[in-house]
């Protein structure tokens, strides 16, 4: 046989497999509606897992593994099928189609916003760039940023989020996981590090860098071929910057921005030292309430997923079922619960989409601890 006519074999199975597949998935719609008003769980794991064991002996050896993955896969295809047609709308659902409708139609210009930082941090271009005419507020640490949303002292606040040279800041990330905040709009922000000194000083008179640490992992290539340089982290790199210009020491440098040189009077003899010039830092605007702008295309989840096997992929085979394109997964360690994690998910999706509401509602109505971040777009 040449190729074109294993191929006709194949299509003919194909069809087959197609016209099985929406029986056995009609069939199990009406076993859910069964379930439903008899007052059975449509999710029977015991049901589920001697159906697995008797796939893998019909199998055999050779295809045992294959088709345990097969049906675990379609078992999962037919349950988002079956959400599909039997979940009620959820609260949360209602509560994002309230707050599309009630969010005006234009971002801010002018607002009371929460930094990390001082006057020359990343933080403050970040929010230059959201806001218009921003009232900052600096704070020294990420936790006061998040307290000062929390408590209604400021309006919103902006934080670090990811860069993409360092990757995540994982301190923000875990701190998510204590404070109820939303997210309502990102922002990337090209960062170029420059190397400041006090006036008259040389490269080779440093003797002790500081800056902040995502800082000194996107300088690593330039720290690298220094000798016998002290390395001290501090809080920020506008801090950095301010610490330099203080102790009037010869032999101390700072990795921060060419505008800290002009606010703090210092000298730069190193233009560009981060590793690569598409260093860019990614800073989450957020809020305590609920508000979803026109044009969100991206929405952020949080949850806790079972420590066992198989358990993130019942999750990811959603994400896949319905089209979602999934563009950031982070998993953090939960303090005081071993080997369990808090999963972070990004999606790229409208708002508006109906794949978008029925993936929120299977989550919500599948995941024990599942949280929703805020659907929102991205300022570049």
């Amino acid at each position: 046989m040449n190729i074109d006519n294993l191929r006709g074999q194949i299509d003919v199975i194909d069809q087959k497999l197609i016209d099985l597949f929406k029986d056995r998935m009609q069939i199990t719609l009406e076993i859910a509606k069964y379930k439903k008003a008899s007052g059975m769980p449509v999710f029977d794991v015991a049901r589920e897992r001697s159906l697995l064991h008797k796939v893998s002996e019909r199998a055999g050896s050779e295809f045992e593994i294959y088709m345990r993955v097969f049906f675990s896969m379609l078992m999962d295809v037919s349950r988002s099928y079956q959400h599909k047609f039997l979940a009620e709308a959820s609260k949360l659902s209602a509560t994002i189609q309230k707050a599309v409708e009630q969010t005006p139609q234009l971002f801010p210009e002018k607002a009371i916003v929460a930094c990390q930082g001082m006057e020359g941090a990343y933080s403050q271009f970040a929010c230059e760039k959201l806001f218009t005419l921003p009232d900052i507020m600096y704070f020294s640490s990420f936790e006061g940023v998040l307290q000062s949303v929390r408590n209604g002292l400021c309006r919103y606040g902006v934080l670090p989020i990811e860069n993409s040279t360092a990757g995540s800041v994982n301190q923000i990330y875990d701190l998510l996981q204590h404070h109820d905040v939303k997210i309502v709009r990102t922002a990337r922000i090209q960062v170029a590090h420059t190397l400041l000194v006090n006036k008259g000083v040389k490269l080779e008179d440093v003797k002790e860098i500081i800056s902040h640490e995502q800082a000194f992992a996107q300088c690593s290539i330039f720290l690298a071929g220094l000798k016998n340089v002290k390395i001290t982290v501090c809080e920020n790199t506008a801090a950095a910057a301010q610490k330099v210009a203080e102790s009037k020491r010869k032999d101390f440098a700072a990795i921060s921005s060419k505008a800290c040189s002009e606010i703090y009077g210092l000298s730069v003899i190193g233009d560009g030292v981060q590793n690569n010039d598409g260093n860019y830092t990614r800073f989450i605007c957020i809020s305590n309430e609920l508000e979803i702008y026109p044009g969100a295309n991206r929405t952020s989840f949080m949850m806790v997923i079972p420590h066992k096997p198989g358990a993130l992929y019942r999750v990811l085979v959603r994400f896949y079922a319905l089209g979602m394109n999934l563009v950031k997964l982070e998993s953090r360690p939960i303090p005081g619960r071993t080997f369990e994690f808090m999963f972070y998910f990004d999606v790229e999706s409208p708002v508006y989409s109906p794949a978008l509401i029925q993936l929120i509602g299977e989550l919500e109505s599948s995941i024990e601890d599942f949280r929703y971040l805020g659907s929102y777009s991205e300022m570049v």
